[in-house]
């Protein structure tokens, strides 16, 4: 199932749990939005286009973020001295599409997104025992052996 949504004199091709970047409006990141422009509404069997939209017909969009999109203008003439730099800044809202609701449907009840919950802390380790390490390779950095004593030989004397 899918629809076609006007927003922003632009159309967009979306179905349910798509991402989409539209215009800026207010919205805080995590609130519902509505988008009621519909032009045609598709799900397989049947297919309703709109003269120009589609009645009662709704999406149904929660915000996920609201990047920004930078632009720089660079104006050069040659051998003229003239070098200019305009930049421009463009905010978006980038939203993830939940409901695609059809004319009588109801609003379902706005239950916004779980936080996310910190992770679980780590478990220390249990420390090794004193008596045994578990590997050779444990062994040998564990403790250091003791530097043994030069045996004495007749010619050192």
């Amino acid at each position: 199932m899918y629809v076609i949504v006007e927003d922003g004199s632009r159309q967009y091709r979306v179905s349910e749990g798509d991402r989409l970047k539209i215009d800026y409006r207010e919205a805080e990141i995590g609130s519902r939005i509505e988008l009621n422009q519909v032009l045609l509404f598709a799900n397989g069997t049947e297919t309703k286009i709109g003269q120009p939209r589609l009645d009662g017909y709704r999406v149904l969009a929660r915000v996920i973020g609201q990047p920004k999109e930078k632009t720089v203008i660079q104006q050069f003439r040659r051998r003229k001295n003239y070098r200019r730099l305009r930049g421009h800044t463009q905010p978006f809202l980038e939203v993830r599409i939940e409901t695609i609701l059809q004319a009588g449907q109801e609003t379902p009840p706005d239950t916004p997104p779980a936080a996310k919950a910190d992770p679980p802390a780590k478990a220390e380790a249990p420390a090794e025992t004193a008596s045994a390490p578990a590997t050779p390779a444990a062994a040998a950095t564990a403790a250091p052996a003791a530097p043994t004593a030069a045996p004495e030989t007749a010619a050192n004397n």
